[in-house]
């Protein structure tokens, strides 16, 4: 199975960005999408931005993510 996490974009610098994945920041590239800007939020499937996605969508997933990982 494979997993896509959603993520906030922080800074880009050329085909790469900083993504913030809610608490833990990591290095992603963002070359597969045409628009994506500081500020949006993506999913990120194996280190690739693959898709941009709405504020609320992604931060009522995250916050489901938060509640699996800690056994809620």
């Amino acid at each position: 199975m494979c997993l896509a996490v959603p993520a906030k974009i922080l800074e880009i610098t050329g085909d790469k960005a900083i993504a913030d994945f809610g608490g833990v920041k990591r290095e992603v590239m963002v070359n597969l999408l045409a628009n994506v800007k500081v500020g949006d939020y993506v999913i990120v499937h194996t280190g690739f931005a693959i898709e941009t996605l709405d504020e609320r969508e992604a931060l009522e997933t995250l916050k489901l993510w938060k509640e699996i990982l800690q056994g809620s």
